[in-house]
């Protein structure tokens, strides 16, 4: 052999060496984010969370009687509340003191005054066959015209039931609910057809508002919100402002776009579309968050849940389903150069979702994710009331996979009654721990996908305001792939990071 084809053959495996050192660098490259993000959710967007911005129910006739708004009924001549007995699956009577499940009622609202009634085992209350079809009984498990009722209201405290066979429901006795009430009422305390109701809890989500204003109103409700909430400047305030990412919450009908089931509307997905545009034009990153799963896979409004049931991850159909939409918006936006991640769910809630359930959408979803980019990151979020940890193992076995926790000094017993200095010291300690907890060097990335800057803390003042945001971002700052504050906007000012920022609370 020549000197010529030894040199020729060690500049190719020179060239070899080279190209696999530089394939190595660009893997490690990928599978670490050059820097954790500082990102927002643009909660209340794409996806309605009435307590962000309330003007838009304003519009909805008889607004607080919306689908999943619980009430319980007490009979004026009992003194007794209605109860499904044993739950549901038999009779109605009127023979408690006092309310808790089986003596609440689930409205699925079909017009501003008809509803089904569902009740704690989720059967609808309606008319039994036997006798002479008066006997009220929660038997049926799909509502349909006997099922169907009209709440005839009185004042904002006492109702009358009409039942679909045109009488009204009376207490007769504290064991017998009837549906043969006359028209006549004085709405006194010796009508046994009138009821004190109590409204125990309202949602106010997407469903909600888009059937309470039936569609073609929501239509042009939504599509005003959709285009004024968040619009391009937005966008040019947060790439001015120290953040670099969006986390942006949708619901899964946005996959049926323009023709999503009802009672959903179209044209979230043009706002979509319209987000990564104006995000790409000031070089911020986009998280796209399945916030709202089908069947709901945490019971809360943001979850586009009719009546809080959650019922997500209860078959392979559903499951499948969910999938599919991530399937759609990977392959929409998978070519686009501003998609940073897909976030597969938002806050799946144990125990109704197993962690068997999840994996295995966790598995699908991140092959459906890989049919389409192999350079967006992968989120899974951990289950809300379940060990931080469960997943950690499991998201090790895939590239550019991230757990997503979120850190709220709220909604639990345990901020009762702490100060400020308490707070402060509570997420310098003990989120602190939490984060180092779920953070392993072989791991997933960590997200910090929710968090914000409001506490329990009654008569706080701005200094210590900052310092517990300091204090988080400090904190949160340690996080492997980043943090997104909840949210951008909110009526509630310090839930508002345009506010806070621009209220001198918190510095980028």
């Amino acid at each position: 052999m020549s000197n010529n084809s030894y040199l020729y053959g060690y500049a190719y495996l020179l060239f070899l060496l080279l190209c696999s050192h530089l394939t190595s660098i660009y893997s490690a490259a990928r599978s670490t984010p050059s820097s954790a993000i500082k990102a927002v959710n643009l909660g209340g967007w794409l996806v309605t969370e009435g307590w962000i911005e309330p003007s838009l129910f304003d519009g909805i006739p008889n607004k607080d009687f919306l689908d999943g708004t619980q009430l319980q009924f007490k009979s004026v001549t009992q003194q007794m509340y209605l109860s499904a007995e044993s739950g549901g699956g038999t009779i109605i009577v009127a023979n408690r003191s006092s309310a808790s499940g089986w003596e609440t009622f689930r409205l699925w609202r079909i017009n501003e005054s008809t509803f089904n009634l569902r009740v704690f085992g989720n059967q609808f209350v309606g008319l039994s066959s036997d006798g002479d079809g008066s006997q009220v009984v929660a038997v049926a498990t799909t509502p349909g015209l006997s099922e169907t009722f009209e709440i005839v209201r009185n004042g904002s405290t006492r109702v009358r039931i009409r039942a679909p066979n045109g009488q009204f429901l009376q207490a007769k006795s504290a064991d017998s609910v009837t549906a043969d009430y006359a028209e006549e009422t004085s709405w006194g305390d010796d009508d046994p057809s009138v009821f004190a109701i109590t409204i125990v809890r309202q949602l106010q989500g997407e469903y909600q508002l888009t059937n309470g204003y039936g569609i073609e109103k929501a239509t042009t409700v939504l599509r005003d919100h959709w285009d004024s909430f968040i619009v391009e400047d937005d966008f040019r305030w947060m790439s001015q402002n120290g953040l670099d990412a969006v986390r942006i919450p949708v619901g899964w009908w946005i996959a049926s776009d323009p023709n999503p089931p009802p009672p959903f509307v179209r044209g979230s997905l043009q706002a979509l579309d319209n987000a990564f545009t104006w995000a790409e034009k000031y070089n911020l990153k986009v998280i796209v968050d399945l916030h709202a799963a089908p069947g709901s896979q945490n019971g809360n409004e943001h979850s586009g849940t009719r009546d809080g049931s959650q019922e997500w991850g209860t078959t392979d159909q559903n499951i499948a389903q969910t999938v599919g939409v991530i399937d759609f918006l990977a392959s929409r936006y998978a070519t686009r150069s501003g998609l940073y991640a897909i976030e597969l769910i938002n806050e799946p809630l144990a125990p109704g979702v197993t962690l068997d359930s999840l994996k295995k959408y966790y598995q699908d979803g991140y092959n459906t994710v890989r049919k389409y980019t192999s350079d967006a990151f992968v989120i899974m979020s951990n289950r809300l009331s379940a060990d931080p940890t469960e997943l950690l193992q499991f998201a090790s076995g895939f590239s550019q996979s991230v757990i997503d926790v979120h850190y709220y000094n709220l909604y639990s017993n345990i901020f009762n009654g702490m100060t400020a200095q308490d707070n402060i010291d509570y997420v310098n300690n003990q989120r602190s721990a939490d984060l180092s907890t779920v953070t392993e060097s072989n791991g997933p990335l960590v997200f910090v996908g929710e968090w914000t800057a409001e506490w329990e803390v009654s008569g706080a003042t701005k200094e210590e305001y900052q310092r517990f945001a300091e204090a988080q971002l400090a904190v949160y700052g340690r996080a492997t792939f980043g943090w997104a504050y909840w949210g951008l906007k909110n009526v509630n000012n310090h839930w508002s990071l345009e506010w806070m920022i621009n209220n001198g609370y918190i510095s980028l």
